[in-house]
């Protein structure tokens, strides 16, 4: 990491200059009547760089063989069983990187059922806030059926439906509002 001396500079005037204030600001610890006194924004931000297998898979064995061969998949797998006796939805050779900034996650209460426009509704959702901008940097996945969750199991057979590779700057705009379900 490189600092300049006007970067550092200003760092060490601000600290000089609120030291006194920082003992005086302690933390202490609060009790349930004082907290419940006290109101705030609730939520997270998020800001996230993610790379899944960017350069391929580190396995070699029977299936996988050599991960410098661009004819093997090396990439990461996600499988999802969909019956109870078998039958899975895979993601599988899935690697690339992507990033965002923004993504926001907060409680949100609806009162008025949004305003006469769809069901009647009345209780807290969780509110997913989606980042403006979402970066992806040669992601890419096959989306599959396979007759098992591991390409070494027993009898694995895949037929490959979809493949997708994403590169560029995809738009976000809005929120998704998850609703609970079952009893309250």
């Amino acid at each position: 990491m490189i600092i300049n001396a006007t970067t550092l500079l200003r760092a060490l005037g601000a600290g000089v200059l609120f030291s006194p204030w920082a003992t005086w600001a302690d933390m202490a610890p609060l009790d349930d009547e004082a907290m419940a006194g006290i109101a705030g924004q609730g939520g997270i931000y998020l800001t996230g760089d993610i790379a899944i297998n960017e350069f391929g898979g580190p396995l070699q064995n029977a299936y996988f063989d050599d991960c410098t061969d661009a004819s093997k998949r090396c990439g990461a797998r996600l499988a999802f069983r969909v019956k109870e006796d078998g039958g899975w939805l895979v993601l599988d050779d899935l690697r690339g990187k992507f990033s965002f900034e923004g993504l926001t996650l907060r409680v949100r209460e609806i009162s008025d059922g949004f305003g006469g426009d769809g069901a009647e509704f009345s209780g807290d959702v969780l509110e997913i806030g989606l980042p403006n901008i979402v970066r992806y940097d040669d992601v890419r996945f096959k989306f599959a059926a396979s007759s098992t969750a591991r390409p070494t199991d027993v009898g694995f057979q895949q037929t490959d439906i979809l493949s997708v590779q994403i590169q560029g700057d995809v738009v976000m705009e809005g929120n998704l509002l998850v609703f609970p379900t079952g009893n309250p």
